[in-house]
């Protein structure tokens, strides 16, 4: 750690807490949430505690990898916005140097546990998943198109593959379906921010599309993949991998998520756009957590 503070000129002034948010903790632990439910899910007979420790930390490891190289290369549109100028490499206090290093151990000793205590399909899915986030989205297609984050949303929403695959050693078609769920829960998660952050974004010229299509545009859009995303989520209790509770969970937080999307839409509350974008992030986390209960309900006696 302390070759990685000498890195940059003014590196010294880094603590552990900067290096701690180049891995952005808070989207890493929701991720983990799903690789945990991807875990649960895939097994009957419960997870082995060396996948269920080791496997998370090498998915969590990697996925920080990602947000660490993602601070790297939006240091510049970082600067720009309010919510990121603040950001370590952005603000000065860890050099870019530093940051990619960082990023690069994480990686390193993310894909080792991956290897060691689960299983080489783990590891190069989660490797694909990282280079997708890291190199694709991050360095290509967010500046490239204002579908970056429809394209560029597989990425994320490899978590639940990646913690049944750790389990199973295999693909199959649940956690692809969860893998479904996160990718059409994307769009209008995060084109609610963008409609909140539209003027930062136009100001660091990126092609989000409320900047190039125009708010109403986005809107419609937002509703329209909250109605799939509705129906996708129903999915799990169609195929039999869920229950009743997991139905009556999903048709509640998605008839919600529908609310919100078309108070937006219409326009018809004050900041709709962040509350919808605050709303989004705990309807995924309360849908993976009613899709896990019922399936332990369902195991029961």
């Amino acid at each position: 750690m302390a070759t990685l503070l000498r890195t940059g000129r003014r590196a010294e002034q880094a603590s552990w807490r900067d290096f701690l948010e180049l891995t952005k903790p808070k989207v890493v632990v929701l991720m983990l949430i799903t690789s945990l439910v991807g875990m649960f899910l895939a097994t009957r007979a419960g997870v082995p505690w060396t996948v269920l420790l080791f496997g998370n930390l090498g998915i969590g490891l990697c996925a920080g990898a990602a947000a660490a190289v993602n601070h790297v290369v939006d240091r510049r549109i970082d600067a720009i916005m309010a919510r990121t100028h603040k950001r370590p490499v952005t603000a000065g206090r860890l050099s870019p140097r530093a940051a990619l290093l960082f990023a690069l151990v994480l990686a390193v000793l993310g894909q080792a546990l991956l290897l060691i205590f689960t299983n080489p399909l783990t590891a190069w899915l989660t490797l694909a998943s990282l280079l997708g986030y890291a190199v694709l989205y991050t360095g290509f297609l967010k500046r490239a198109t204002p579908q970056n984050i429809v394209i560029g949303g597989l990425a994320g929403a490899a978590p639940p593959l990646l913690g049944w695959v750790a389990v199973t050693g295999h693909l199959s078609a649940e956690p692809l379906l969860l893998v479904l769920i996160i990718f059409a829960w994307t769009p209008p998660h995060f084109w609610a921010l963008a409609i909140h952050r539209k003027e930062e974004y136009a100001k660091a010229d990126i092609p989000m599309l409320p900047v190039t299509h125009g708010e109403h545009y986005t809107k419609v859009h937002i509703l329209l993949y909250t109605l799939i995303l509705l129906a996708v989520s129903l999915l799990p209790f169609v195929i039999h991998m869920s229950g009743p509770l997991y139905l009556a969970g999903a048709l509640l937080l998605g008839g919600r998520f529908l609310y919100w999307a078309w108070v937006l839409y219409r326009d018809s509350k004050p900041h709709a756009a962040i509350r919808t974008f605050k709303y989004s992030v705990a309807y995924l986390f309360l849908l993976f957590i009613a899709l896990l209960v019922d399936h332990y309900l369902l195991l029961s006696p």
